[in-house]
């Protein structure tokens, strides 16, 4: 196949399904992978041609290859991008949240993207320039007090993206990855447990709707353009909006000041 492809994963909704449609205006062949496999259907639907879709639990490694088997088939073996998309969030204090709700959230945002990209190696190994693209989190610019299972995770991504970097470059591969802030996504539709009590999260980009600055709100179609971007450029890290950057520099220079700031931020006045 000469027609380039991208996989991705929560292909059914906000970030994923915007890359998809974008994807997908740009001649690309869509594979759209999700749980929700009614939103899938409206996916495929709406793009008519030119797309796989299948439903996939990306903690589970042996569904992963075989939904890659499948992409594989129809396009010959080709994979120009992988997308690391699936994530969840779970808000709360780590004393709050149930330890069951913790491991899921590390299962999904690590092992998953693990899963994903072991399960695409030997494709992208096949296609010259491939891009393995995944996603972490403003909440990896400092660790976020209320999600730090989540923060952790994203951590744990870039790590990983500046590893597989250096490694996939001896078969012409690349990795990147991207840092949101506030995306109106149905990511902030989740649960958050205080006193471990189940709550709602806050609905942060309704909350920050008429913010200008790095924590404005900003639809998910911002982030399938940086996907675009990265993948022509060799930028390691991405972040949407391009102020985040701000943070990484200031935890750097004294993580200590950003750690006693929050502190004193979520003290009563």
């Amino acid at each position: 196949m000469e027609q380039r492809t991208i996989f991705i994963t929560g292909a059914a909704s906000g970030i994923g399904r915007a890359t998809a449609i974008l994807f997908h205006q740009k001649g690309w062949f869509i594979g759209g992978y999700d749980m929700d496999e009614a939103k899938l259907s409206e996916l495929k639907l709406e793009l008519e041609s030119n797309i796989i879709t299948g439903v996939l639990d990306v903690t589970d490694k042996t569904a992963f290859d075989v939904a890659m088997d499948n992409f594989s088939e129809l396009t010959g073996g080709r994979l120009d991008i992988i997308f690391n998309n699936a994530g969840i969030a779970i808000g709360g204090r780590l004393d709050s949240i149930p330890f069951d709700k913790v491991i899921a959230t590390v299962n999904v945002n690590l092992i998953g993207v693990l899963n994903g990209i072991h399960a695409a190696i030997p494709l992208l190994k096949g296609t010259d320039n491939s891009l393995c693209f995944s996603m972490s989190s403003s909440a990896a610019t400092f660790g976020t007090a209320g999600m730090a299972t989540y923060a952790a995770t994203k951590y744990a991504v870039k790590g990983l993206t500046e590893a597989l970097s250096v490694e996939f470059a001896t078969f012409g591969s690349r990795a990147a990855d991207v840092s949101p802030g506030i995306i109106d996504t149905a990511l902030w539709q989740g649960k958050s447990y205080v006193e471990g009590q189940e709550r709602k999260v806050t609905n942060m980009p309704k909350l920050n709707a008429n913010r200008t600055d790095a924590g404005r709100t900003l639809g998910p179609e911002v982030v399938a353009q940086c996907v675009w971007d990265a993948y022509h450029s060799d930028t390691l890290h991405w972040y949407v909006p391009p102020e985040l950057v701000d943070r990484e520099r200031a935890k750097s220079a004294s993580p200590e000041k950003l750690r006693d700031d929050s502190i004193a931020a979520q003290k009563p006045s």
